[in-house]
């Protein structure tokens, strides 16, 4: 009593592959992961930047500003 043939086969899987997509996607609606802790680029910019004094040192090194200006900047920095 084959009536289908081979397609209830195909059908089955395709019912059954259907069946975990949609219970991975409501998994994934129930528990989203933002907010959960910073993101990968957060984390690298935080680590990247430094404190401001750093950047100003940085800066100063690199010749963007004046001894006048990093003295300046470090005074307010410091206070």
């Amino acid at each position: 009593m084959m009536l289908f043939g081979g397609f209830g086969m195909i059908f089955t899987l395709i019912f059954i592959v259907a069946i975990i997509v949609a219970a991975m996607w409501a998994l994934a609606r129930l528990f989203p992961q933002s907010g959960a802790g910073p993101s990968s680029a957060e984390t690298y910019r935080s680590e990247r930047r430094g404190s401001a004094l750093d950047i100003l040192k940085e800066r100063y090194a690199r010749g963007e500003i004046t001894k006048a200006e990093y003295e300046d900047m470090r005074r307010d920095l410091q206070k």
